[in-house]
Order: C-alpha cells, then sequence, then structure tokens
C-alpha cells in the first residue's frame, strides 16, 4: 500500500483526464463541489417548515402579491388603495430626532433610582437592536419579495422611519449613558446582554427566507413590533404616567405609533394573500412571542424595577397578542382584557397634553388630505 494514498488517487486523476505534456492545467480554475453532504441535506429539511415546501413544492396557488409584476416600476394608476392609503398615512406621520427635547430627561434620570436607571438602559438596548432586525429583514427579503408597487412604497418608508427610530433611541443611550464602556456595552446588546439576545435571537430566525413561508415570516414580523415592542412601550408609558422622562415619553409615544401602523400594514398584507395559514400555525407563532415577551417583562427585566405588577403586564400582552389575532382573522387565544385603562388615554388613540411641543397623532400638513379640504378660504367659522 502506498504511504501516501491521496497522492495516488490524484495521480489516477490526472491520469484519466488524457492531458498530454502540453497541456496546461490550472487548478485555480477548477471549482469546488459545494453539493452539501446527505446529512446536511437533511439538516436543512428537518429546519423547514411544512409551509415552506409547499410553497417550494409548488402546491400552493400562484400569489398575486409575489408574482413577478411588469408594470411594479410605474406608481400609477394605483391597483392596490388599501396599500396606498398606508402608505400615505405613514408618510403624513414622519418626524425626525431633532424634535425631541431631552434637556429635561437629564435631571429625571439623575433623581432615579439604580433599579429605575437598569430598567430604561436594557429597554433601550433592546430597542436600538431591534430596528436593525426590522430592516434587514425588510430590505433583504420581502422589499424584494413582494412585486405591488405601492407595497414597496410602504416598505421604503418603513426602512426610513425605522433608521429614525434607532437614531433616536442610540441618541438616548448617548444622552443618557456617559461612562464610554457602559455605553458600548448596551449599543452591542445583541452579544452582551442575555435577554436582548434572545428576542433578537427569534426575530433573526423569522429573516431566514430559505426555510419559513412568506405567509409565517408576515405573521412574525406582526408578532415583533405588535407583541416584542408592547411591553417596553407600556413601561415607558408608565413613567410618563408618573411625570417622569418627558423626553423618552414623547419619542415612545411617536414611536409606538409608527409601530402600531407598521404591525396594521403586515395585517393588512397578510389578509391580501391568497395562501394563508391554518388558524393553528398562527397561533404557534404569537403565542411563541407571548411566551418570550412575558420572559422579558416577568423574570429577565421585570418591570418592578419601576413600580409595575408583572402580572398585569403579563395579562397587557396577553391583551394586545389577542388584538392581533383578531387582526389577522383568527381567535384568539387568551380573551384577556386590558388592565391598565390608562395606555388608552395615554397613547393608543394619540392624544397628548395640549402644552406639549407636538401631539403624537401629528401629521404633515396637506398629505392624507382630499384636495377640496386644502382650499383657503375666509369664511371659516372661528
Amino acid at each position: 500500500m502506498s504511504p501516501i494514498p491521496q497522492a495516488d488517487a490524484l495521480a489516477t486523476d490526472v491520469a484519466n483526464l488524457s492531458l498530454d505534456k502540453n497541456t496546461h492545467l490550472n487548478f485555480n480554475d477548477i471549482e469546488e463541489n459545494n453539493t452539501p453532504a446527505p446529512a446536511q441535506v437533511d439538516e436543512a429539511l428537518d429546519q423547514m417548515s411544512i409551509y415552506k415546501r409547499q410553497e417550494l413544492n409548488g402546491e400552493l396557488k400562484p400569489e398575486p402579491l409575489l408574482r413577478e409584476n411588469p408594470n411594479r416600476f410605474v406608481l400609477f394608476p394605483i391597483q392596490e388603495k388599501e396599500i396606498w392609503d398606508m402608505y400615505k398615512k405613514a408618510e403624513a406621520s414622519f418626524w425626525t430626532v431633532e424634535e425631541i427635547d431631552l434637556v429635561h430627561d437629564l435631571k429625571d434620570w439623575g433623581n432615579m433610582t439604580d433599579n429605575e436607571r437598569h430598567f430604561i438602559k436594557h429597554v433601550l438596548a433592546f430597542f436600538a437592536a431591534s430596528d436593525g432586525i426590522v430592516n434587514e429583514n425588510l430590505a433583504m427579503n420581502f422589499s424584494n419579495e413582494v412585486q405591488v408597487p405601492e407595497a414597496r412604497c410602504f416598505y421604503g418608508f418603513q426602512i426610513a422611519i425605522e433608521n429614525i427610530h434607532s437614531e433616536m433611541y442610540s441618541l438616548l443611550i448617548d444622552t443618557y449613558i456617559k461612562d464610554a464602556a457602559e455605553k458600548n456595552h448596551l449599543f452591542r446588546a445583541i452579544e452582551t446582554i442575555p435577554c436582548v439576545q434572545k428576542k433578537a435571537n427569534w426575530a433573526l430566525r423569522w429573516c431566514d427566507s430559505e426555510n419559513a413561508a412568506f405567509a409565517e415570516r408576515v405573521v412574525a414580523f406582526a408578532a415583533i413590533e405588535g407583541i416584542f415592542f408592547s411591553g417596553s412601550f407600556c413601561s415607558v408609558f408608565w413613567l410618563k404616567k408618573r411625570g417622569l422622562m418627558p423626553g423618552l415619553s414623547f419619542s415612545n409615544e411617536l414611536i409606538s405609533r409608527d409601530e402600531g401602523l407598521h404591525c396594521d400594514f403586515a395585517c393588512l398584507l397578510y389578509n391580501k394573500l391568497v395562501n394563508r395559514l391554518p388558524e393553528s400555525r398562527i397561533h404557534e407563532i404569537v403565542s411563541d412571542a407571548v411566551t418570550i415577551e412575558k420572559e422579558f417583562v416577568k423574570d429577565s427585566l421585570p418591570v418592578e424595577l419601576i413600580g409595575m405588577n408583572s402580572a398585569l403586564m403579563c395579562q397587557y400582552i396577553e391583551f394586545v397578542a389577542d388584538r392581533l389575532l383578531h387582526a389577522l382573522g383568527v381567535s384568539k387565544i387568551y380573551n384577556a382584557s386590558n388592565p391598565f385603562d390608562w395606555m388608552d388615554m395615554i397613547s393608543l388613540q394619540g392624544k397628548t397634553n395640549f402644552f406639549e411641543k407636538r401631539v403624537g397623532e401629528y401629521s404633515k400638513a396637506g398629505v392624507g388630505v382630499a384636495a377640496e379640504e386644502q382650499v383657503f378660504t375666509l369664511d371659516a367659522d372661528f
């Protein structure tokens, strides 16, 4: 037996090529065989959902929203009025971080307990990372998959406003935290803070278009923006109810309004799909998100740190989940009521103190208003 069997095998392979001495052989030109091993194929199939397999095997009906559209480069005439109206609503709600005054927050920050500061730091760390994950999915997946120009308009604007959210959260961390090492720790929360990492990993899992069907991913990202943010939004509104952190509170009001619209859009798009999921699969995705969010507010980053009741917060998360399930056209799981009646008064309907700089239900002048309503007159009633 040859002491170098690989050399014998290589010699045999070269001989089989029938090369002569004048033939130039460049081994750099020989492509590697990238065919996955059988075990790798089996593992990939195990990870792939049955709905994705149906999608790949052509077992589903054609999906109009995803079908190649030769008219996708031109907006008019508008074909999807509901989607277009949602885009115009988003456009009318545009804002920038320069509108948020953080001067008064620093005084409150200094007067807070260590527990309260710890809670806010970690909430901001989660938010700062999560908007980047949402944008990753929009840019890499949904914007490419959906062929309807009206929906692409919404996604384009959503990417822009998520950038503003990310900038806002980064600015809040930069303003409140003076220690450079701690600041870096919070900016890298996906790697450094386990409770943030767990939520981020769940979201990143649903960015995988190779293993999850489009309908599953739409539902999952509706859950991310509708459920994963709900506990943190609510906790910041609790601070507002106590008269604390006006800059943080107002930015939270604007961002929660935006994320509510993004969640509504995901539900609208889902309900336009031909190939919708069985109710059991939607329940599975949403309940999974609820479990993780409950763990976040009850154990990982307990809301007791800021004086809230964790049992009521868990009930609130269930209430939000039921509302999402209803919007997706399926039955509720929890039948929970809203334990925080002040949430309706403070934010969800856009109500804001008259003397604040700008109300959260603000919209750009003229956007989303019929032309006849924009006519200037001198006979208005006062």
